[in-house]
């Protein structure tokens, strides 16, 4: 068995590991935090790129044209799951600070390692690769008006744009269009397909790192608001649960082949908590707890995805064999 396949049938523990190690390098040298987290946006940015580069680009051209998926899904992130964070923040009273990174986190999909867990389920992580471009610019574009419909002006207003841009430039953009470039060259170039595999086997590595940097930047900031963390975890566990549910009714509703329904539950599932992170660094002073809520819901989804990458085939089951269309829900 090659190193690569190693990693792989391994890396949900790998990730384990990273979190744990991440946890223990912040609990026990406060003083990492700051130059872990300025490594955030360079080893996410490595990660994204990788993350593009395992999907020719002609197969994401081919993925914009499945309107039916990208449709449900942004029918699920930006309708069902606005829906279903307003029951939970309604029903789970929350202190400012924590609510604005429970709402930060919940309203935004994620575009990274959403494609990683769905394909681990069998889930079609191409059409989500081709959908991360779209989800990201319509966060863009929606999370201030979520913002203040859920929490008003007052605080939408502290919320600033210009790290979020800055997030889709550097984080989605630019590894973008590496990851074409390098496609490209691999296609004229024999020596470039050979580059492409050799950083192919680095996406568990990668992986791994982020999660590393990303828990050992933001553990330190949990010294003496535990009770403020607490408050958030059963949000985020809830909101797993919930938005099983939704995902396997949306794909039956969009009746949907096994590949792309298992993705539809992971992408309304999985939250954008590691590209959004630079947002909360960015608030008040008054707002200190807020990134380490963002952080929180990393962990808790994480847990949740070991639970997921085994229940989402036993809720869309093999049996409806990909390529056709599962039952009506009705």
């Amino acid at each position: 068995m090659s190193d690569v396949k190693v990693l792989e049938r391994h890396q949900i523990a790998i990730y384990l590991g990273a979190l744990a190690a991440g946890a223990a390098v912040g609990l026990t040298w406060p003083g990492t935090s700051h130059p872990l987290e300025a490594g955030i946006y360079p080893v996410l940015g490595a990660l994204l790129y990788l993350t593009f580069l395992q999907v020719p680009f002609t197969q994401v051209t081919a993925g914009f044209r499945d309107a039916r998926f990208l449709v449900t899904v942004l029918a699920v992130n930006f309708v069902a799951v606005p829906l279903a964070v307003a029951g939970l923040v309604a029903v789970a009273p929350l202190e400012q600070a924590v609510l604005l990174g429970v709402l930060l986190t919940l309203l935004t999909p994620c575009i990274d390692y959403v494609i990683v867990f769905s394909g681990l389920a069998g889930g079609d992580s191409q059409r989500l690769v081709a959908a991360s471009p779209l989800l990201m610019l319509a966060q863009l574009a929606v999370l201030p008006v979520l913002l203040w419909l859920f929490v008003g002006p007052e605080l939408a207003d502290i919320v600033e744009i210009r790290p979020f841009v800055e997030a889709f430039g550097i984080l989605i953009l630019l590894p973008l269009a590496l990851a074409w470039t390098s496609q490209a060259f691999a296609a004229r170039r024999r020596a470039g397909q050979v580059v492409i595999r050799g950083l192919n086997a680095a996406m568990v590595p990668v992986m791994a790192a982020t999660l590393f940097v990303v828990v050992g930047s933001q553990v330190p900031k949990l010294r003496g608001r535990f009770n403020d963390v607490a408050t958030a975890v059963p949000v985020y566990a809830a909101f797993l649960v919930v938005m099983a549910v939704v995902g396997v009714a949306a794909a039956r509703v969009a009746r949907l082949d096994v590949g792309r329904a298992r993705a539809l539950v992971f992408t309304g599932a999985t939250r954008n908590s590691l590209v959004v992170l630079p947002l909360a660094l960015a608030l008040p002073a008054a707002y200190a707890v807020t990134p380490a809520i963002v952080v929180t819901q990393t962990l808790v989804e994480l847990v949740g995805m070991l639970v997921y990458i085994r229940l989402v085939p036993r809720l869309i089951p093999a049996k409806e064999a990909a390529g056709t269309d599962l039952p009506s829900a009705t």
